[in-house]
């Protein structure tokens, strides 16, 4: 009779490449990748002068002309100020530089799944589009959340120095601060679905998260706090109550992922097994010989 006991997928076969081809892999993977950073900075250059600059203006321009301003300046005005000559040119190639990879961020994401799939079974491999859609969206997210909660926390910070005192922000100083303040929402964003990552590889259980969930909420205040470059509490709960939203739902997912593995395990005969115990699948009418086999005898004791 044809045996009908469930089998478990197969593994890719570029999983059992040598060291060698790993590093070669993971040098062309990340060739492919700069390649589309490169064509991501591009078009971000280009994309500079046709309002990628007044959008990132945007939020300071948005204050009270007070709190703003260069002397002499019209109301409606609000320039930044550079201090050296290739000042404008770095600020430039900074800000499409990290646009280009905010841009190309699908397709270096995929590059990066695409180098871990060989690892995963066949059946495995379709969560790489959605690793892709899920991360970019979450960084996305984060961004955008950052960008919302910037005008905000600059009149709070800029209001501090009290009446009288008008900001002269550099191009420097406040490019850099909102490009710190865009990756850090972005890059924490991505944490929750790092756990779920942990989860779906079978390195982190849903037991394991849901005990130390009051840790896990603690733990990204307080990361909040660190992370975020303007140090203030309203800039600190928005960056924190997501999160803690986004991780409760990475949670319910490990849950959902691990009552499935259980059935399938439990459907092969798999569930309860230790990593060193042998599995039923193995033919019992033909167990392992475990007879050690006999050794040479020392070509020296022949003598």
């Amino acid at each position: 009779m044809r045996d009908r006991r469930p089998r478990r997928p197969e593994r890719d076969a570029a999983a059992t490449m040598s060291l060698i081809g790993h590093l070669k892999e993971l040098r062309n993977r990340i060739g492919i990748a700069l390649f589309f950073v490169l064509i991501g900075t591009a078009v971000a250059f280009w994309w500079y002068e046709q309002g990628l600059g007044e959008f990132i203006r945007a939020p300071y321009c948005g204050l009270d002309p007070e709190l703003r301003g260069l002397p002499g300046q019209a109301d409606g005005d609000c320039d930044l100020v550079i201090t050296n000559v290739l000042g404008g040119a770095l600020i430039r190639l900074k800000i499409s530089f990290i646009v280009g990879i905010v841009l190309s961020a699908p397709f270096w994401l995929y590059q990066l799944w695409a180098f871990l799939t060989p690892g995963l079974k066949k059946n495995e491999k379709r969560y790489g589009v959605g690793f892709v859609v899920v991360s970019s969206s979450l960084f996305a997210l984060g961004a955008a959340l950052a960008y919302i909660s910037l005008a905000k926390g600059l009149d709070l910070l800029l209001g501090l120095a009290g009446d009288g005192v008008t900001a002269l922000l550099t191009a420097e100083e406040y490019i850099g601060f909102v490009i710190s303040l865009l990756v850090a929402f972005g890059v924490s964003f991505e944490l929750p679905l790092i756990a779920v990552v942990l989860n779906l590889i079978g390195v982190l259980s849903y037991a394991t998260l849901s005990k130390g969930r009051r840790w896990i909420y603690f733990l990204t205040i307080v990361f909040a706090a660190f992370i975020t470059p303007t140090q203030d509490p309203f800039t600190m709960l928005a960056m924190a109550a997501p999160m803690c939203v986004l991780f409760e739902i990475a949670i319910q997912i490990a849950r959902f992922v691990d009552k499935r593995r259980a059935k399938r395990e439990a459907a092969e005969g798999l569930a309860g097994l230790d990593d060193d115990e042998a599995s039923p699948s193995i033919d019992a009418a033909s167990p392992l010989d475990t007879t050690p086999s006999p050794l040479d005898e020392p070509e020296h004791l022949r003598r």
